[in-house]
């Protein structure tokens, strides 16, 4: 038997087929942003997992269920509410049900997509073993997925943990959030805030994504360096006070701005434990997800079919 997982990010979608130990047999993406029509995204993804079933010889029938992850999804309602980084502006969005219409009435849960990275990771990843740590998605946005007592954190009605919009810039210049808040950690420390800081202060520089910053951080630019210690230096600000909610016993990083290293991982470090309160000081992990690519996603967004 075996389990479909999809993430949808605000930049890529991927999906997959996974097995029950947690292998990803064959996967496929499309751009999210290329579809403004809803519709027209369902059907397109639908069919591309449908070709990828058919090419690895595995009927609907063996199908045990799907998972999604995406941002501001619910796993009580299988809806998406106003989510800032997709290209569907509805306030409610039935996507389980119409991926489950595509798949002759399959049984899709859906859930957000650092929720379901957070159980890739606990199931298959660097977190295995451990009870409680926060994932922290560092790509279009900041998301997060909490884990207490070896549960995910839902809240009441399935959107809690959404740590990427806490404020951390209250001055008049804060920066206007997809939300629709100002200052939130995603407008500075995402890959896209990273690339907005670097465009602000590196004028006259082409900036692409935050891989021209990292590029131009190694080969020794001093502007880029000091853009990645400011932004690790508001995240690591912003994790102390996480600490103080949940004490956990790590930070799990995914996403384009973790694979920049000690560049990123240093200053959120030693801003960590210089804000933190003293009894926390020194008690928490910085740790990267051991999972390739978009795997921690799909394959926790498919633990949640099982």
């Amino acid at each position: 038997m075996y389990a479909l997982g999809m993430d949808i990010g605000g930049t890529n979608t991927v999906f997959g087929i996974v097995n029950k130990e947690g292998k990803v047999i064959a996967s496929d993406s499309v751009k999210t942003q290329a579809f403004p029509v809803l519709d027209e995204y369902v059907t397109t993804v639908s069919s591309k997992i449908k070709e990828l079933l058919s090419e690895a010889g595995i009927s609907l029938t063996d199908i045990v269920g799907m998972g999604i992850g995406a941002p501001n999804a619910s796993i009580y309602t299988g809806t998406i509410n106003k989510a800032p980084n997709l290209p569907w502006k509805d306030d409610t969005i039935p996507l389980a049900q119409l991926f489950s219409d595509k798949f002759d009435g399959l049984k899709v849960t859906m859930t957000n997509d650092a929720n379901a990275a957070a159980l890739g990771e606990m199931t298959y990843g660097v977190a295995k073993g451990l009870k409680h740590f926060i994932m922290i998605t560092l790509g279009t946005g900041v998301g997060s997925g909490i884990i207490v007592d070896g549960k995910l954190l839902y809240g009441k009605d399935g959107f809690a943990g959404e740590l990427g919009h806490i404020i951390v810039d209250r001055s008049p210049e804060a920066r206007l959030c997809g939300c629709g808040r100002k200052g939130c950690l995603e407008t500075y420390c995402s890959a896209t805030g990273l690339i907005r800081t670097a465009r602000e202060r590196m004028q006259g520089v082409k900036i692409e994504g935050s891989k021209d910053v990292y590029d131009l951080a190694m080969q020794g630019d001093a502007t880029a360096i000091d853009i990645f210690n400011e932004t690790g230096k508001r995240l690591g600000q912003a994790l102390a006070d996480m600490v103080v909610f949940s004490s956990p016993e790590a930070f799990v990083f995914f996403g384009g701005l973790a694979k920049s290293g000690d560049l990123f991982l240093k200053p959120t470090r030693e801003a960590l434990e210089e804000s933190v309160m003293p009894i926390f000081r020194g008690t928490t992990k910085l740790l990267l997800s051991t999972l390739k690519d978009a795997d921690a996603a799909v394959l926790g967004a498919s633990a949640l079919a099982w």
